[in-house]
């Protein structure tokens, strides 16, 4: 009997980063939130907690939309995400309230987020071998990131001429139509499918070979290494929340230029980039060797952040928060599926996914208030230092699970 062949897997992988290419609108939130002070006259916290909320639902949500997409698969559970993530784009411009946005992009963006993320990676990775697992998340998740390229200038020049509020309801109806018609082309390989492609090399089959059992979410969260992997997540993505969160107005503080958008579409090129690389340097080395690497570096960057003056500089330091960020969101569902298996993925991933949540809930706002009580961010950069360091520390202790059952081992 005849199997889909690599073309249908590349439509799905390549739908799925079209699909997150319009749900990456959130790392563009820095060029809405200067816009938001400059022309509202918001606070630089307040203009923070929609982008911190969207964050929060959206690591929320992805846990009943990665249960949805194993029960029912991706399309439809990508379609609702575009729904809700465009609807609420709409809704967000017809208001100009701090209240309003705290709903319509806090709450019902950040619901559409989480459905629409959960489904692009688990339903592009089961068409690949396992030792293929890095290359091909990083791929999908790199729309996510790479999304600022195009919506970072265009959200600035509908800003320009239409005004941030009315910005938000164009770029709704796009990302809405968009979305809804790219998520027709995902679904998972039928029952029984064999993967295309060689056996992964050798030296690399026992690290990366698919796991001996598949874990129930609840069998995972009876692991440690579950909340090892949730707190070095949780951690090194705050950092590159914080700079994502306010590079537009870091870029005005530190650097007294207004074009800060350019330096986020930098940013986004890094964090795309970022993923492709860490998802290949990872199916490699290891993924905890790749993320003692990236904590390392970015360590390294947050430390030196506020030394970030000049245009050029300030373009390295987006650069390398770019890449060390990008990196994560391609480590952590590989690993999670090296770890736990694929049967469970979407809703394994979306509750290690939650620690990105928790980072949003860190960076953002720490930031916001150094920049109000001190006029600058110097000591949220130094918070986020000390957290990199701290998971760079517990990669250490991270190692694959004992595959076999719990009652199976007390037994023995």
């Amino acid at each position: 009997m005849s199997q889909p062949g690599s073309a249908r897997a590349w439509a799905v992988t390549f739908a799925g980063t079209g699909v997150n290419l319009c749900l990456g609108v959130l790392y563009t939130w820095s060029v809405f939130a200067a816009a938001l002070v400059n022309q509202l006259h918001w606070s630089k916290t307040a203009s923070a907690i929609p982008y911190t909320i969207a964050c929060v639902v959206f690591a929320i949500f992805m846990v009943p939309g990665g249960r949805m997409v194993d029960r029912i698969g991706p399309r439809w559970v990508a379609t609702i995400g575009g729904i809700f993530a465009g609807g609420g784009m709409i809704l967000s411009g017809l208001t100009g309230s701090f209240q309003a946005l705290a709903v319509t992009f806090g709450v019902i963006v950040g619901i559409g987020l989480g459905f629409g993320y959960a489904a692009p990676t688990p339903a592009a990775v089961k068409w690949f071998p396992p030792h293929r697992k890095g290359q091909i998340a990083g791929l999908v998740v790199a729309g996510f990131g790479l999304a600022s390229v195009y919506i970072a200038p265009m959200t600035n020049a509908f800003i320009k001429s239409f005004g941030v509020i009315r910005a938000f309801y164009i770029e709704g109806f796009i990302f809405l139509i968009v979305t809804v018609l790219l998520s027709q082309v995902l679904s998972y390989p039928p029952a029984g499918f064999v993967p295309q492609g060689t056996p992964a090399p050798a030296a690399r089959a026992a690290s990366l070979s698919a796991p001996k059992r598949d874990f129930t979410a609840s069998e995972m969260l009876a692991t440690p290494q579950f909340y090892l992997l949730w707190i070095m997540f949780c951690f090194a993505a705050s950092a590159g929340l914080l700079i994502i969160g306010h590079l537009a107005k870091i870029s005005q503080i530190q650097g007294n230029i207004n074009w800060g958008f350019v330096l986020v579409v930098v940013l986004a090129v890094a964090n795309a980039g970022g993923r492709i690389l860490a998802g290949w340097l990872s199916d490699r080395l290891g993924r905890t060797n790749t993320m003692l690497l990236v904590f390392a570096v970015q360590a390294a960057n947050m430390l030196l952040f506020s030394s970030y003056r000049s245009p050029g500089a300030l373009l390295i330091g987006s650069i390398l928060t770019g890449l060390a960020y990008g990196s994560l969101l391609s480590l952590f569902p590989s690993a999670t599926y090296d770890f736990f298996g694929l049967k469970n993925a979407g809703v394994n991933y979306g509750l290690v996914f939650t620690a990105w949540g928790a980072g949003a809930l860190i960076g953002p706002i720490i930031g916001g208030r150094a920049a109000d009580l001190t006029g600058g961010y110097t000591a949220s950069y130094l918070i986020s230092a000390g957290l990199l360091v701290v998971a760079a520390i517990l990669s250490f202790a991270t190692k694959p699970p004992r595959s076999e059952p719990v009652d199976t081992v007390v037994k023995a």
